[in-house]
């Protein structure tokens, strides 16, 4: 399938804040590890912005910093129509640590504020003190959201129990067709809420993409089978997908699945092939 897609076209949902975000993404882990792959990566993200998939996720994490700077050379001069998400380590959670993090991922980022900026995962230091450093920076303008990742719902139960717990915007889990967990209570809990989930590895780093199970399917659509799975995430209540392309092929491939319509029968044979989960399940991180 080839992208008809234009800017005004891409499906968006609403943040807790109000503002309206892309369902579909683009993600940077793994990126910056090679300077082999750098001019691709930076040409991929480019591209996606061209194709209006304007919201970028990365981390302080992602390549000890490195995936930061293929981000800022992808939007550098067109800061203002990207919605920009980075992501503190837990260890860097503290009032200090926030801080300090926060002002060295914008230097790596090149820009003076960061959109959505997240918890990596929970941590030791306690929740109150990083939302506090969070809405610390807020005042400051150097970040204009914040949110988390990697938070099952008892995590976002004691969260939102919180001074300021409330303002958090979104929950970045692992979730696609063979990790469903999320669906049993947290999927539920957040859209009661109106926090969106942040899926990352939709398509199972890749692995979805090689399944007989989605071929059958894809067939139907004159799709991939990861695209498929893609449109499958997209398609659920109060889900942002943001899949990794570091070729501009594989963005190309990822927007077009904005335009697959799954039909009833489409999802009744793919709960078949992936069964939804019928009790709780620990939340999965890769």
């Amino acid at each position: 399938m080839s992208p008809s897609i234009n800017r005004s076209s891409i499906r968006t949902l609403k943040l807790p804040s109000g503002e309206a975000v892309p369902v579909l993404g683009q993600g940077t882990w793994k990126m910056g590890e090679d300077r082999r792959r750098h001019a691709d990566e930076v040409a991929a993200l480019k591209l996606g912005l061209d194709l209006g998939i304007t919201l970028i996720d990365t981390a302080e994490m992602y390549a000890s910093g490195g995936a930061e700077q293929v981000v800022a050379e992808a939007i550098d001069g067109r800061r203002d129509e990207t919605f920009l998400v980075s992501k503190v380590l837990p260890s860097n959670a503290s009032r200090a640590g926030v801080k300090r993090a926060c002002e060295n991922s914008l230097k790596r980022l090149a820009t003076d504020r960061i959109d959505l900026y997240l918890l990596h995962w929970p941590g030791s230091v306690p929740l109150t003190e990083t939302v506090e450093a969070f809405e610390a920076l807020k005042g400051e303008g150097k970040i204009r959201h914040w949110g988390v990742s990697n938070f099952d719902t008892d995590e976002m139960e004691e969260l939102v129990g919180l001074t300021a717990g409330g303002n958090v915007q979104t929950n970045q889990v692992l979730y696609n067709l063979s990790r469903r967990g999320p669906e049993f209570d947290l999927s539920p809990w957040c859209v009661k809420r109106g926090v969106p989930l942040m899926a990352y590895s939709p398509v199972e780093q890749g692995a979805l993409a090689r399944n007989a199970r989605l071929e059958a399917v894809a067939t139907r659509h004159n799709a991939t089978a990861a695209q498929i799975a893609l449109a499958w995430v997209m398609a659920q209540e109060g889900v942002i997908a943001i899949p990794k392309a570091g070729r501009q092929g594989h963005v190309r491939q990822n927007a077009a699945a904005l335009d697959i319509e799954l039909t009833p029968e489409d999802f009744a044979e793919l709960d078949r092939a992936f069964p939804p989960p019928t009790r709780k399940r620990g939340l999965e991180m890769i």
